[in-house]
């Protein structure tokens, strides 16, 4: 006779291990709450931090704030940090915080489904060498986040293309490109970073543009050996010098989300900056604009138009009407004879639905709820999906400031929430449909006076009814006062 084996149970299960699932398994164990596993797809950890390895990949948010403030790194050798940077810290932090023995690497959660008998969540993955692996779980943490499914662009016969695509998001390191003729889509934040890296090495790079972007400076050096040492050894400093760059970041917010009049004002230091560095008057109209600054991603960038000059480059405005074996051809019916196509198209942000079947209550499902658009409470929870928990959630993302703040408030509130439970004797908690309405109506509401509402562009941050469903529409001061304790009256009790 055969028995099952038992389904191993965690209190938490957290998917995802980039910065909203350490940060997750880092607050539990500090709390003292250590019966958590971390389930990520990767080989390794860092999420975004992890995937994006092309050449020039970096953050434009300043490294003072970008870590979590329970965990402040000193050490940043430059005033932005880069990818590797990145990716380090968080293999630190899981270090410094014992987090290895609560990670299971190369498992792909492929399911989760509500239990209402034992108001449990069984967790099935797949393991990367395809054995299933199962769990319960009182609470789901999913960290997946925005940012990690790559945004695949509909180009009439791409795979009809005998040479090498690869998106930025799934750089194929081994590829050669010096030497080869390499076509970059896009012109968006992941292009302007590593167009000047291509062009080092690459034959010839044709740069096809849909919609100019709003470029400021970067002022990005190195941090000095001495300030590191300050940072490291003199109690506070850090402290006060990243409360200081918050602040600047954070004065921002109105004008994105109030007074869109003030980016209008911000425009002519764009438009001398790019006169600066851009000689050709008919490349500088390529180059504008014909939108509100803030309506898309404001990049910064100080090598992007120089690359662009360079006798190897070529930026292209014509679209791709389709893509052929050898090339593309445009509009205008060029042909392009290409080697290599770099997809530097972004990410399924406002219409990214959940990357595996969540079916709550009554078997319900998660996507089909979200037909429409994906809909959070505070961005975190969602009707008929007990105890299930989202970090960078709908309506969380930011124009203006670090993501980590954000990420912060939401773990705060997780663990409130969990707190609280416990307080109650509540098995589960499932958040109220008429509070989640009323909330995501305020939102859509106070997003039509934004600058991505009234800016006269379209962009990643719309799905596509054009509703925003990936930006929150204030500072970071009125979101983590908004998350600052989990309301048990918002939520319906689920007992044992």
């Amino acid at each position: 006779m055969t028995t099952t084996p038992a389904v191993p149970h965690h209190d938490v299960v957290i998917i995802g291990a980039g910065f909203g699932g350490l940060g997750m398994g880092i607050r539990l164990k500090q709390e003292g709450r250590d019966d958590f596993i971390i389930v990520e797809q990767d080989v390794g950890v860092g999420g975004t931090w992890h995937a994006n390895r092309y050449p020039g990949a970096a953050c434009d948010i300043p490294s003072l704030l970008y870590s979590f403030s329970f965990a402040p790194a000193a050490d940043w050798t430059r005033t932005y940090p880069e990818q590797a940077e990145i990716e380090q810290y968080l293999n630190d932090c899981v270090a410094d915080f014992e987090l290895a023995l609560h990670l299971k690497l190369r498992t792909k959660v492929v399911s989760l489904d509500w239990d209402a008998a034992t108001q449990r969540w069984l967790v099935t993955a797949q393991q990367r060498d395809g054995a299933p692996a199962h769990w319960t779980a009182r609470v789901i943490v999913n960290a997946t986040g925005a940012l990690s499914r790559p945004a695949m662009p509909e180009l009439n016969g791409l795979d009809s293309f005998k040479g090498t695509v690869m998106h930025t998001a799934r750089w194929q390191g081994e590829v050669q490109l010096t030497g080869r003729r390499v076509g970059v889509v896009g012109t968006g934040a992941s292009a302007v970073q590593v167009v000047p890296r291509i062009v080092e090495h690459a034959q010839r790079v044709e740069v096809f543009q849909r919609t100019p972007s709003w470029i400021l400076p970067k002022h990005d050096r190195v941090r000095p050996q001495w300030r590191r040492w300050a940072y490291a050894n003199i109690p506070g400093l850090q402290t006060l010098a990243r409360g200081l760059v918050y602040a600047i970041h954070e004065l921002r917010a109105p004008a994105f989300t109030r007074q869109p009049a003030i980016l209008k004002a911000m425009e002519p230091r764009a438009l001398a900056f790019m006169k600066k560095q851009v000689h050709d008057p008919a490349l500088r109209e390529a180059l504008t604009p014909n939108y509100r600054m803030g309506c898309k991603r404001i990049l910064i960038s100080s090598d992007f138009y120089p690359a662009l000059q360079r006798r190897n480059t070529r930026l292209v405005t014509s679209a791709i009407e389709r893509v052929v074996e050898d090339g593309v051809i445009t509009a205008d019916g060029e042909h392009h004879a290409l080697d290599t196509l770099v997809l530097a198209t972004g990410f399924q942000a406002a219409t990214a639905l959940s990357p595996f079947p969540v079916r709550g209550r009554n078997g319900i499902e998660l996507n089909e709820c979200w037909r429409d658009g994906p809909r959070a409470y505070l961005g975190t929870t969602v009707p008929g999906f007990p105890n299930l928990f989202l970090i960078v959630g709908p309506n969380t993302t930011l124009g203006h400031n670090s993501m980590v703040y954000m990420i912060e408030s939401q773990l705060r509130y997780v663990l409130d929430a969990l707190q609280r439970m416990d307080q109650a004797h509540l098995a589960a908690v499932d958040t109220r449909a008429d509070v989640n309405d009323s909330y995501n109506a305020q939102i859509q509401q106070r997003l039509q006076r934004t600058v991505w509402s009234t800016g006269g562009c379209t962009s990643w941050y719309q799905g596509r009814d054009g509703r925003i469903t990936t930006l929150w529409p204030g500072s970071t001061l009125a979101f983590r006062w908004r998350l600052r304790r989990f309301r048990l009256d918002d939520h319906e009790p689920l007992r044992a």
